[in-house]
């Protein structure tokens, strides 16, 4: 069956290269600042849905941006793929910071692995969380207080609950939504986050920081999504393709499988004298140093406050200047409790790097994805497309926006670069009209961000929860993306209210009682389900 689908994707593809190729060459088709130049990322969407392949439905989608951009001719094709594409991204310093972070973090996970305290802290536990609801609910708890970074979420999230949802027999893809989920709507609505001072900077001619904290309480999405894991965890409500998962997880066959990346090795020697406090320490060491990393590079030790500090941090550097402090401290201070070698702590470091091989992959296939879209003027596109709908729909532009910025951010696989094109936007629009408005429309811009991103496959927040998890990538998109559309769902509707009536007071308390509705009739329909098939 998958072999059928996946021919019959090919001879699709070669179609429509057919008919791209005589339209744009031979009609003359203007590709630029239209809507050609969203179908590369389209295009990689669908085929990694399809196909569950997904390092080749991105590598598809970069070859056809660079098709597009040089009008199917090979040699320009090819140079735009790996000149403009690939070598220019992994040239990009933030991208480069965000791979060794990445890295680094890999290294400490091999290293409290190596250490045994990965597996005292699933014995202490085992001892304390004796529920499937309070495995989640602690992962819920701890991706809340880890809000610094939706990166440095995932990866932390990830390696501390994995033995305690493993041992509770929790699917490797319901803790990847449960990461994800705590990633991005959470840092979304964190004064103190990276989120924060990326939102804040991209706005001109006001107190970004100011705005940023009046439209929390607007962030429907973000906030609706904390209510629905809770709400759902609470009331083991479980559905479509995460309900499957779910139940083999209560199989042994499951977890003897490869349905999941990332598997233990078994011929990995591990230290059963490791304590808890092996776990603890690197993981505290990561936020200390990470969060001082990150207000070191906005200025705070030249005399910025703190906030300040925040928004002009380069969360980039900031982290990977934190974490390899940790790494350091962290290998000293197991080498002082005597539970690992020099030796052994130097062979963890090279397979942490190979643990995230298949992340470091995605992402930069991701990020090429990209560039070609920009190439192409895909920003520009969606731009005239909100200013036309601000003309005269000023009560439904928040949820006319909330639509684009969720179309653009599962198109393109990026939040802040949705932000950048968006805010600006909104702001123009109502700045010296309707200051109000201007509030939850710049929600509605963040939350549809959110919300695409935690949708798309080639979101790199999607594809770190995925590796935190250690859960295969397109498991994790297909069984999250039917969570995150009823949570869009509500959200619409909660901002056509906030629309009309311009009140969090109001519209904040209409998505709440929705959204438990909702799950409730969701819970419902699927208890009638069950028993009809008895």
């Amino acid at each position: 069956m998958k072999n059928k689908k996946i021919l019959i994707s090919g001879i699709v593809l070669v179609l429509f290269y057919v008919t791209a190729w005589f339209f744009i060459e031979h009609k003359g088709v203007q590709v630029e600042e239209t809507f050609w130049a969203l179908l590369p990322s389209l295009i990689a969407i669908v085929l990694a849905l399809i196909t569950k392949e997904v390092y080749s439905s991105l590598f598809i989608g970069i070859l056809t941006g660079a098709l597009f951009w040089a009008r199917f001719n090979p040699v320009d094709t090819l140079n735009h793929v790996f000149q403009d594409g690939v070598i220019t991204v992994l040239s990009d310093s933030w991208n480069v910071g965000i791979l060794v972070f990445l890295v680094i973090l890999g290294m400490m996970v091999q290293l409290m692995n190596k250490t045994g305290g990965s597996l005292a802290f699933g014995r202490w536990a085992s001892t304390h969380i004796k529920t499937k609801v309070g495995a989640q609910l602690a992962t819920i708890l701890l991706g809340v207080l880890i809000f610094i970074d939706d990166y440095f979420n995932c990866l932390t999230v990830g390696s501390v609950m994995r033995p305690v949802t493993d041992k509770e027999k929790i699917s490797r893809e319901k803790l990847s939504y449960l990461i994800d989920a705590t990633a991005a709507p959470v840092c979304i609505i964190a004064p103190i986050s990276s989120w924060a001072a990326a939102v804040a900077g991209f706005v001109e001619g006001e107190n970004g920081m100011s705005l940023f904290l009046k439209a929390i309480p607007y962030n429907f999405y973000a906030l609706l999504t904390i209510l629905m894991m809770v709400l759902m965890v609470s009331m083991k409500v479980s559905y479509g393709p995460m309900k499957k998962f779910e139940e083999q997880a209560l199989t042994d066959a499951y977890w003897t499988k490869k349905s999941f990346v990332g598997k233990e090795d078994t011929d990995l020697k591990v230290n059963h004298n490791g304590k808890v406090i092996d776990m603890l320490i690197p993981i505290i060491l990561l936020i200390v140093c990470c969060t001082i990393g990150m207000i070191y590079t906005g200025g705070f030790f030249d005399g910025a406050s703190f906030i300040d500090a925040f928004a002009d941090s380069d969360a980039s550097v900031g982290l990977v200047l934190g974490s390899s402090v940790a790494l350091v401290i962290t290998i000293i201070f197991y080498l002082i409790r005597g539970v690992i070698s020099f030796e052994d702590s130097m062979k963890c470091l090279p397979d942490g790097f190979k643990q995230m091989v298949p992340a470091i992959l995605i992402l930069t296939f991701a990020w090429s994805l990209k560039a070609m879209t920009d190439n192409l003027g895909a920003a520009e596109y969606v731009a005239e497309l909100v200013k036309g709908s601000a003309a005269g729909l000023q009560a439904f532009l928040p949820c006319i926006i909330f639509l684009i910025a969720i179309g653009l951010s599962f198109a393109t696989g990026t939040s802040w670069g949705t932000f950048g094109i968006l805010i600006p936007i909104v702001v123009n629009c109502f700045q010296n009209t309707d200051y109000t408005m201007m509030i939850i429309a710049i929600s509605a811009c963040m939350a549809g961000a959110v919300c695409g991103d935690h949708c798309s496959p080639i979101s790199d927040t999607t594809i770190m929860s995925s590796a935190g998890a250690e859960c295969e990538h397109i498991n994790h998109v297909t069984t999250q993306l039917p969570y995150a559309l009823t949570v869009a769902a509500v959200s619409f509707v909660t901002y056509i209210v906030a629309g009309l009536t311009k009140s969090a007071w109001i519209s904040l308390p209409v998505g709440l009682i929705l959204m438990a509705l909702v799950l409730v009739v969701i819970k419902v329909l699927g208890n009638k389900k069950e028993k009809a098939a008895e």
